[in-house]
């Protein structure tokens, strides 16, 4: 499955400390469609994940500026 989590207003550390919380949630196999500014939430989410263990999908830019999705599978 897919969830999604919104962490625009959020600035570091809590932007990975919000993301591992909700990744520990999901089923092995799951997708986190998470939403995050650019600058260092951007560069360290997907870091971060990765040097946890989970895999990180894709980052690509949304439909507002400065804005992007990154998903990362559990």
């Amino acid at each position: 499955m897919t969830y999604s989590l919104d962490i625009t207003k959020e600035h570091c550390p809590m932007t990975f400390v919000k993301t591992k919380i909700e990744l520990g949630k999901l089923q092995s196999g799951d997708v986190l469609n998470v939403r995050l500014s650019e600058g260092e939430p951007l560069e360290n989410v997907p870091k971060s994940a990765a040097e946890q263990g989970f895999k990180v999908l894709s980052v690509t830019p949304a439909e507002i500026k400065g804005i992007y999705n990154v998903e990362i599978e559990k």
